[in-house]
């Protein structure tokens, strides 16, 4: 039905829109390696740093990461139920590393919705990357469920220390 909408407000039929469609992702995905990239260069890592100390105080931070739901048809056959989500619906479970002026670093779409988080960053090349040392001792912000590493903080979520109380906000949610 969207391939219908997208016709319609296009003025052609759904057939053409599905190509046209097609078309743009396969241009989009030939750039991505151009725009989506991690910080390589020490005036890239500075920059990055930088920005996400102006935001809320955090040293060494190269970026945000999570994952998101991007919801799907079932995909059918024997693997199916491998793509239905904690909530119940079909999905593909999407990582993405964030810079902080909000560009993507890194975005990982290949996991079935059953996959936890932090299995996907377990198996992902950026932690592989952390893991040898190349971001050196750079580190990324992500949510409670990810496993607290050298390389990942996570939220402080519930501090009972004068030290934990005066952390910024943000950094204790």
């Amino acid at each position: 039905s969207f391939l219908q909408v997208v016709g319609d407000f296009g003025g052609i039929h759904k057939s053409t829109a599905s190509r046209k469609i097609y078309m743009v992702q396969e241009a989009i995905a030939q750039l991505a390696q151009h725009f989506v990239r991690m910080p390589r260069t020490e005036a890239e890592v500075t920059n990055v740093r930088k920005g996400f100390f102006n935001i809320a105080k955090l040293p060494r931070c190269v970026g945000a990461l999570d994952c998101t739901h991007v919801k799907i048809q079932s995909p059918g056959g024997i693997d199916a139920e491998s793509y239905r989500n904690r909530k119940g619906f079909f999905s593909d479970n999407v990582q993405a590393i964030c810079s902080s002026d909000l560009k993507f670093q890194d975005i990982v779409c290949r996991w079935p919705g059953s996959a936890h988080d932090s299995n996907i960053f377990r198996n992902s090349r950026v932690r592989n990357d952390f893991e040898n040392g190349v971001y050196g001792d750079n580190l990324l912000v992500a949510d409670s469920c990810y496993a607290i590493k050298p390389y990942v903080i996570t939220p402080l979520l519930n501090p009972h220390t004068r030290a934990a109380l005066t952390l910024p906000r943000a950094i204790r949610r």
